[in-house]
């Protein structure tokens, strides 16, 4: 099932270039009068509330897919979790980014684990990123990474690697965009509009292997920067949730990218990113 956020407010399910409104299928009447308390509902209760969603899919009226109407398909989740050196093409490919940008290679930054960015950085498939002017009156550069995002579901804390998928609802495309420099990862990517995300959330049981997606970015529809595939990742898609668990309750509609893919690179007012995720989808997100 792909589930989408329509208008802000409304919960869809996506089918091919239609959508059909699912709200009569949650406990509330009106959804927007819980501002995110619905959607996290959803969420950690899925495997009970999905009868009737899918109920209400096949019955509800279709209505052509407009995708600029669709917002970030998660709705104010209490963390955004981002796993940093998870690709080791990626984090050799940095030593030459960090000599350019710092003067220096930091050891420690090329290590796995994993940090924060603000949830007041997510945006949808319909919004642009938005370059700081004080960032780039500065010179710095400022670079894209397309990544896999894991959509937590029950949640949970100190989840077994081999059951740590249980935990989850599914997956999504998502931008961790970066300021290349000094200072902490979580500041350099948590600028607002940093973590576009979207278009959809295909759940698990949909979804192929997360250990076998292929990713793919291209800017300004010819240039292809980042082609790799998630069975490379350093930090397995079971193990990063497990690995999370351990340091932090993992709560409904949380949100964990995976880790920058290489081939990572500037981007500039005007440029185009088409970012996509074998059986998740794909978008085009603007800059400027």
């Amino acid at each position: 099932m792909k589930l989408a956020i329509l208008d802000g407010t409304r919960p869809v399910v996506i089918d091919d270039d239609t959508f059909v409104d699912v709200s009569d299928a949650l406990p509330a009447d009106d959804p927007t009068t819980f501002a995110a308390g619905w959607w996290r509902g959803l969420v950690s209760g899925f495997s009970d509330l999905r009868p009737a969603i899918e109920r209400a899919a096949a019955t509800n009226q279709r209505q052509p897919l407009d995708l600029s109407r669709l917002s970030a398909p998660a709705l104010n989740p209490s963390k955004i979790l981002a796993c940093a050196s998870n690709y080791r093409a990626h984090v050799e490919e940095m030593h030459g980014v960090q000599e350019r940008t710092l003067g220096t290679v930091h050891p420690w930054m090329m290590d796995f684990d994993v940090f924060l960015k603000a949830p007041s950085s997510l945006t949808g498939p319909a919004d642009q990123i938005i370059l700081p002017s004080d960032v780039v009156d500065a010179g710095l550069e400022i670079h894209h990474e397309s990544e896999l995002v894991i959509v937590i579901g029950q949640g949970g804390k100190d989840l077994p690697v081999e059951s740590a998928l249980d935990a989850v609802l599914g997956y999504t495309i998502g931008l961790d965009i970066t300021v290349r420099g000094d200072g902490d990862r979580s500041r350099r990517k948590s600028y607002d509009t940093f973590s576009p995300l979207g278009p959809w959330i295909t759940t698990s049981d949909e979804a192929d292997d997360p250990d076998d997606f292929a990713i793919r970015l291209v800017l300004n529809g010819s240039e292809v920067r980042q082609d790799v595939n998630t069975r490379d990742l350093i930090t397995s898609v079971p193990e990063i949730v497990s690995y999370a668990s351990r340091a932090m309750t993992l709560l409904p509609g949380d949100l964990i990218f995976t880790g920058a893919p290489p081939g990572v690179g500037p981007i500039v007012s005007g440029d185009l990113l088409d970012v996509s995720i074998s059986s998740l989808g794909s978008m085009t997100i603007g800059v400027r």
